[in-house]
C-alpha cells in the first residue's frame, strides 16, 4: 500500500525549482498559474517513489545520484500531451491537395526518391499515423509513390504508446468508416473496445526521444515536410524563434512547414512565406 503523503502540498520554493529545472532542460515555461497541475501529476510519482513529501522528491531529483534517473519519468509526468486523429483536419487537406502534387511538380518527390516528412512533437502517435493514412490515400491514384515518416517526442512514456498503435475505439469516432476498416483493426475482445493501426501503417513511421532543447538533435536528413504543430506555444518567444530557425534548417527549400492553430510565425527574416492559417513554405 503506498504510503500517505505527509506534506500534501507543492512549496512555492519546490514550484519554483521544478519550473526553472523544466525552463532549463525543455524549454517549457510553466506560469504560477500551473502549481496545482504539477502538484497533482507528481502526486502520483511520489507514490510510485513511497515518498513523504514534495520536498523529499525535489532533494532526490536534484541530486547528482538520483537526477539522471529520474528526470525522464518527471518529463513524462510533467508534459502535456492531447492530440487527436485528424486533428486540425484542414492542414491535411491543404497537404493532399495541395502540397504533395506541388512536391511532386518541384522535384518529383514522393516519385523520384520517398517523401521524406516528420512530425515533430507526435504525442502518443495519432498525427504521425494520420499523416500516413493521408499518404496512404495519397498512393492509390500516384504509382510508384512512396514516403517516409519520422516522429519524436520528449515522453518516453507516450513514445511507448505510439509505437504500440492501440486506442480505445472512441479515438477513431470521427475517421469515416471507409478509412477505419481500411486503417485500424478491432480487438478480438469485444469487451476491451480497442483497436490498433495496422501494420503497414505503424511500419511505415520511425519514432525516436528527441529534446528540443539538445545542441545537436542527432538527425543527418532533411524533410520535405515538417508538423511541429501545438508545441512552440509551451515555449517563450526566443525559446520559439531559435526552435523555428533550427526547424527551417532542416526543411529543403520548397519545403512545407505547418504549425499548430493558434501559432504563427513573425520573423520576418525567416526564409519562409506563408501560405494558410499556420502554413509555411520554405523560400526556393
Amino acid at each position: 500500500m503506498a504510503p500517505e503523503i505527509k506534506s500534501p502540498s507543492l512549496s512555492n520554493s519546490d514550484f519554483k525549482r521544478l519550473s526553472s529545472f523544466i525552463y532549463k532542460e525543455c524549454g517549457i515555461k510553466i506560469p504560477d498559474s500551473k502549481k496545482v497541475m504539477v502538484e497533482a501529476r507528481l502526486r502520483r510519482r511520489l507514490r510510485e517513489l513511497n515518498m513523504n513529501s514534495y520536498d523529499e522528491y525535489c532533494n532526490a531529483l536534484f541530486s547528482k545520484q538520483e537526477s539522471s534517473k529520474e528526470i525522464v519519468n518527471m518529463i513524462d509526468v510533467i508534459t502535456t500531451n492531447k492530440t487527436d486523429f485528424f486533428r486540425e483536419p484542414k492542414q491535411f487537406v491543404f497537404l493532399s491537395e495541395t502540397a504533395l502534387p506541388e512536391l511532386i511538380e518541384l522535384d518529383n518527390i514522393g516519385i523520384s526518391r520517398p517523401l521524406n516528412i516528420w512530425s515533430a512533437g507526435c504525442s502518443s502517435g495519432e498525427e504521425p499515423y494520420t499523416l500516413a493514412i493521408v499518404l496512404n490515400e495519397f498512393m492509390t491514384n500516384i504509382k510508384r509513390y512512396s514516403y517516409k515518416i519520422f516522429a519524436t517526442d520528449i515522453s518516453t512514456r507516450i513514445l511507448e504508446k505510439a509505437v504500440l498503435g492501440v486506442y480505445e475505439e472512441s479515438r477513431i469516432s470521427t475517421i469515416p468508416n471507409e478509412m477505419v476498416k481500411k486503417y485500424f483493426l478491432k480487438s478480438k475482445d469485444k469487451t476491451k473496445k480497442l483497436v490498433r493501426v495496422v501494420p503497414v501503417l505503424r511500419n511505415s513511421v520511425q519514432y525516436q526521444w528527441l529534446n528540443f532543447m539538445d545542441d545537436d538533435f542527432g538527425i543527418k536528413e532533411k524533410f520535405d515536410v515538417i508538423f511541429c504543430r501545438n508545441v512552440i506555444i509551451y515555449f517563450d518567444k526566443p525559446t520559439q524563434d531559435k526552435l523555428i530557425a533550427r526547424l527551417l534548417g532542416y526543411l529543403n527549400p520548397g519545403g512545407y512547414l505547418f504549425l499548430g492553430h493558434s501559432e504563427s510565425i513573425f520573423n520576418s527574416n525567416l526564409p519562409i512565406v506563408q501560405l494558410a492559417a499556420s502554413t509555411y513554405r520554405k523560400i526556393l
